[in-house]
């Protein structure tokens, strides 16, 4: 998640109250003529944000049909607002010299630091320790996790990175560029992962970020398309939301992961944002 703020943790508020603070927000927010970065939309989102990751009880299952409603237009502003922060970032990356060293005036590069440390923690916990080839599906503009984490964690794996947006990708490309051993270990694809089949037998773990298949029904089918062409025994690793952060990112729950056992399931209760679910791939 690129959102991060500041929070008290120790409190709890309770759910109507929280229900009815983001839906002002949402309302205040679909009525934007613009969700590209200004003061008006960062404050909105960082609002947004500090409710979401307030202490509650919330079940997003059991919210009425209109709140529900709300929480799925909600998730679909809030990806295409951080869609937005990420190609004007990475607009004024690529005009600089060296990129590379320039991540940090990222709003919330912090976020995603603290984000990859843990899943690498998470992974490195279930022996996934120095993969080979990995694969980082939705990987957008600024491809922070696989840079971060190929920099930082996985020094000599090679990273296969799709995102259905070629314009997105030629960026991507272009901040990598400046590195050239960096560069050799990072590959961009524009597909859909949905037509990617037996390469996906090449990855030893396939990264599936909170934004790819907004809607349950396209998760639950990604999902399903990687298990069918991913090699017995391949790690996939999830991110999720729980509790209140889901009216920031989708949900996948235990049931959606047909087919793979679960090792892990982390939900945060500081300011990261996404859970992460960690599961192998079961061999028939």
């Amino acid at each position: 998640m690129a959102y991060c703020s500041s929070s008290d943790f120790k409190t709890q508020i309770p759910d109507e109250l929280l229900i009815a603070r983001i839906t002002r927000i949402h309302d205040t927010i679909s009525k934007l003529a613009s969700l590209r970065p200004s003061k008006e939309v960062n404050s909105l989102f960082s609002q947004l944000v500090s409710l979401c990751i307030l202490p509650s009880t919330i079940d997003i299952a059991y919210l009425p049909k209109e709140v529900q409603e709300m929480r799925r237009s909600l998730i679909d502003l809030s990806g295409r607002a951080e869609g937005l922060l990420e190609l004007e970032f990475a607009t004024f990356l690529i005009k600089i010299s060296k990129p590379l060293n320039n991540l940090n005036l990222f709003p919330y590069y912090d976020n995603y630091v603290k984000l990859t440390n843990l899943e690498h923690k998470i992974l490195s916990e279930n022996g996934v320790v120095r993969p080979k080839k990995v694969a980082f599906i939705g990987s957008g503009p600024m491809p922070l996790t696989s840079i971060i984490m190929a920099t930082r964690h996985l020094k000599s794996t090679h990273f296969d990175n799709y995102d259905l947006d070629e314009a997105a990708n030629d960026m991507a490309r272009e901040i990598v560029s400046s590195d050239s051993k960096l560069e050799k270990r990072m590959k961009f694809e524009t597909c859909d992962v949905m037509e990617v089949t037996e390469k996906l037998r090449e990855y030893e773990c396939i990264f599936l970020a909170a934004l790819v298949g907004m809607e349950k029904e396209n998760k639950i089918k990604i999902i399903e398309h990687i298990r069918k062409y991913m090699k017995g025994g391949g790690i996939l690793l999830v991110r999720s939301a729980n509790g209140a952060r889901a009216f920031l990112y989708p949900v996948v729950d235990q049931q959606d992961l047909v087919g793979f056992e679960i090792l892990s399931i982390f939900h945060p209760t500081d300011d990261v944002v996404n859970s992460v679910v960690l599961a192998r791939m079961v061999n028939f």
